[in-house]
């Protein structure tokens, strides 16, 4: 196939030049999962677990305990004491990363053969399963584009911040994991570039169908990857209009706001040396009874980076992840049934998550009024489901953390009534939601980009990589 690019239609509506992209899909995923894995053989890198002495430019700082890069930049591991009237647990004390760095995850796009095509990078990252996954063009935090570590620039940063290069499509800043980050925000950005782009052999570019069947797959679509192209806007088939959703756009923001302001939350720093409950050792910062996760050092080297080599922390899930939607229709449209979460790193208390989002090994041992509402509902045997592919978070900053995507259906008997912090919404006011900043968390984000992929697909099941 010839390629030929064409300039931006600014006159053309987005949605619909969106639609044609995912409706376009020429490479099947074992074409690019096969390109992935040639670029993961040309670009061969090592991560070696090391004791925290062995951490070049790292220390603990000796008033605090605090884990730090000697420059004062890249991010640090901290202590935080929680205070909170939601949810079952009303204080407790935990490590968190602190990254004051905005980071850019960028997407660069152009049109090819007249339909949307986007710049996707094989980026290797430490903490990945399998070392490369598809990128954004750009994942990069200040501290890397600006060069703090020394190294080469990052590729193709210029479109993210010299805008006579291209026009955003998408322009937003959102959140990272409230329960491992502290004020995270990234901005998510799609840039479609005036001109032609000089290609690389790490790049490929690809459209939103051929993106979208990816996911289909456990590993293939990295995390940043999938919050980017979920803040685009994509119209679900069959949605409907205002009158189709069960709630309308007013009484969502309603709720929304009632959420965020109807809980307390105190989050205040204090010495990493002495958060209760957790232990350092030479190797690890780890929980006294081995839940939620630990922090430990890697020593990295790689051929396709900014550097050759660097040293760093990661925080390590104790288990996988579980981030669900109950799906069931209203009207004859799909509803996701979301809830009101609130994460001690959250810039805005509460943000909008999944069904349910959670490690469930966490839960092993508690009584079950514990458990998060509707776990054992989505792990049951009662519901239907129609996704269910591991994922992985970020490999930057977290090691082989993995999170079940999941989506089950259930019947037009379950009931509608919910309690305060759920709300039955549409994938376009999912959509909407992603518009803003602080409204739709990472893991809603990303499920809400896989829901996208299955509506996309031919396959009405789609199940890689689960457990039931």
């Amino acid at each position: 196939m010839t390629n030929v690019e064409t300039r931006p239609r600014p006159g053309t509506d987005l949605p619909d030049r969106l639609a044609a992209s995912v409706a376009h899909a020429a490479r099947p995923v074992e074409e690019i999962a096969a390109w992935l894995d040639e670029r993961r053989q040309a670009n061969p890198s090592t991560v070696e677990r090391v004791p925290f002495a062995d951490l070049a430019g790292w220390e603990f700082a000796p008033d605090s305990g605090d884990l730090v890069h000697s420059t004062g930049r890249f991010f640090g591991v901290h202590g935080l004491r929680v205070r909170t009237d939601y949810g079952h647990r009303p204080a407790w004390e935990q490590p968190i990363i602190d990254q004051r760095d905005v980071a850019i995850l960028g997407i660069v796009a152009r049109e090819i053969d007249g339909v949307l095509h986007f710049l996707m990078q094989a980026k290797m990252e430490p903490g990945n399963v399998n070392t490369v996954q598809l990128s954004p063009t750009v994942q990069a935090t200040s501290s890397n584009y600006l060069r703090a570590h020394k190294g080469a620039p990052s590729r193709y940063v210029e479109y993210f911040v010299d805008r006579t290069r291209g026009r955003a499509l998408v322009d937003v800043l959102q959140s990272e994991q409230g329960s491992w980050f502290v004020g995270k925000r990234n901005r998510n950005i799609v840039v479609e570039a005036l001109g032609p782009v000089e290609p690389h052999d790490d790049f490929v570019w690809l459209t939103l169908g051929e993106i979208l069947a990816l996911l289909r797959q456990p590993h293939l679509v990295n995390m940043d990857a999938r919050t980017v192209l979920s803040c685009l806007p994509v119209e679900p088939p069959a949605a409907g209009g205002e009158g189709a959703s069960w709630w309308s756009g007013p009484q969502v923001r309603s709720w929304l706001t009632e959420r965020k302001a109807a809980y307390a939350l105190a989050a205040d720093y204090l010495p990493l040396a002495s958060v209760a409950g957790w232990r350092r050792t030479a190797d690890e910062i780890a929980h006294d009874e081995g839940r939620y996760f630990k922090v430990v050092g890697v020593r990295v080297s790689a051929t396709n980076r900014e550097v050759a080599g660097w040293s760093q922390p990661l925080l390590e899930p104790a288990s996988t992840g579980l981030a669900a939607f109950v799906m069931r229709r209203i009207g004859g449209v799909p509803h996701v049934l979301a809830r009101a979460d609130l994460r001690p790193g959250y810039r805005d208390v509460v943000e909008v998550g999944p069904t349910v989002q959670c490690t469930p090994d966490n839960y092993v041992g508690r009584p079950a009024s514990e458990w998060p509402a509707y776990l054992d509902l989505v792990l049951s045997r009662r519901v239907r489901p129609i996704y269910d592919v591991m994922q992985s978070e970020e490999g930057g900053r977290f090691h082989h953390a993995l999170t079940r995507h999941l989506v089950v259906e259930v019947g037009g008997g379950f009931p509608l009534g919910t309690g305060p912090d759920f709300a039955w919404l549409t994938l376009g006011q999912l959509g909407e939601l992603t518009r803003h900043s602080y409204q739709l968390d990472m893991e809603a984000r990303s499920l809400l980009l896989c829901l996208r992929g299955l509506t996309a697909a031919s396959t009405p099941t789609v199940r890689t990589g689960g457990s039931r």
